[in-house]
């Protein structure tokens, strides 16, 4: 959509591509603001499904499915970057697409990502790309150990990657991967995680949301803390850079950056060309959401206010914590200042995210002290 063009007001229908929490949040907010939702996903159970207004369960690559997407849609998006990029141009054939193909494909394939990055001046942790096991051992001397070998499509929240310790670990490894392609990474030396989620439009505007820090727990976040705890210089470069990857990417939509700090600086660890999981804060502590933003930018309206209203702590609510009567929730709601918003997944498993919780208070620190207490105490 030029900024010439008018923009897609509510009544109109919106598309989603991924019917899991992301698809779901945003077709709340689209909703919320008076538009109709069709969402595209193969799980019968899909949480996102549960609240459109027309749920077309089928493949992503499902001809049929894709035309009844464009046939009925003004605009579609996408909750997660492995939607196939043949599905995004097919349907950009009939009506708006955001974010484009091209931004896409980049993101949903860690090798082409960091080529990407390191091709634009990026910096990153070391990498090597291992397209077969014989690229392995010079892989290996040059980024040394310990390392990790990941999966370069279909891996998130830790999954679809090992700690290496020896060539005889990457090679074992690179087997149980199915000899798929992979990246190996080089560790750096962690001061702490941040992330930066934005939104950018099709005139190139940008709104940043506060920086968030992060921690991780198995390879999974457990927790975001906004604002991050980092000097101010810091916050400033880790949002120019963002601002920077989305320009390069002449993205539009909402995507996100995390990044390591190191002693020597910051290095970009993933792009995520989509609301993030690191963002859920915003559903309570900002003036605008980041699921509204993704609404806004789709349908071409002005970016909403990305500002802070209150420090707050994120916690991620994980299907370990379920018992036969689920977790102890009147506990968590005994708080007034505790947010709780469940996904509408029918089954927990180890690992998976069910929920999430936002924890509001002026005193950052206070915030984190009762979001680890609610940790224990589900």
């Amino acid at each position: 959509m030029s900024s010439k063009s008018l923009p897609i007001l509510p009544g109109a229908t919106l598309g989603i591509l991924g019917g899991g929490q992301l698809g779901r949040m945003f077709t709340l907010a689209a909703r919320t603001m008076g538009y109709k939702v069709m969402v595209l996903d193969p799980d019968a159970a899909s949480p996102a499904g549960q609240m459109a207004d027309v749920y077309v369960q089928a493949d992503y690559t499902d001809p049929a499915a894709l035309k009844k997407l464009g046939d009925n849609c003004a605009a579609i998006t996408t909750e997660f970057e492995n939607v196939p990029a043949a599905s995004l141009i097919e349907l950009a054939r009939h009506c708006r697409v955001s974010p484009g193909a091209d931004a896409v494909a980049i993101a949903q394939d860690r090798s082409h990502e960091k080529t990407w990055l390191a091709d634009n001046g990026f910096a990153t942790a070391p990498f090597a790309l291992i397209n077969s096991e014989a690229d392995l051992d010079a892989a290996l001397t040059r980024i040394g150990t310990p390392a990790l070998l990941k999966v370069s499509r279909f891996g998130y929240d830790g999954k679809g990657q090992t700690r290496i310790g020896s060539l005889d670990e990457a090679h074992a490894a690179f087997r149980e991967f199915d000899a798929q392609p992979c990246v190996l990474e080089g560790f750096v030396k962690l001061e702490c995680e941040v992330s930066v989620v934005l939104a950018r439009d099709d005139a190139g505007r940008c709104e940043l949301f506060p920086i968030a820090e992060n921690r991780h727990d198995n390879g999974i976040l457990d927790v975001s803390i906004v604002p991050a705890r980092v000097s101010d210089t810091l916050a400033q470069q880790a949002r120019e850079i963002a601002r920077s990857v989305a320009g390069k990417l002449n993205y539009v939509g909402v995507m996100a950056v995390e990044f390591f700090i190191t002693e020597d600086g910051l290095l970009i660890n993933e792009v995520a060309p989509r609301p993030h999981n690191s963002g859920h804060y915003t559903l309570d502590a900002c003036v605008t959401d980041q699921f509204e933003q993704q609404v806004r930018v789709l349908c071409g309206l002005p970016l909403g206010d990305a500002r802070l209203l209150s420090p707050v702590v994120m916690l991620n609510i994980l299907g370990d914590r379920w018992n036969t009567n689920g977790p102890h929730w009147d506990t968590l709601l005994a708080h007034p200042n505790i947010k709780l918003h469940l996904y509408g997944k029918q089954t927990a498993r180890p690992g998976r995210k069910m929920g999430h919780c936002t924890v509001l208070d002026a005193d950052l620190d206070a915030a984190l002290q009762l979001a680890e207490q609610m940790r224990n105490a589900l």
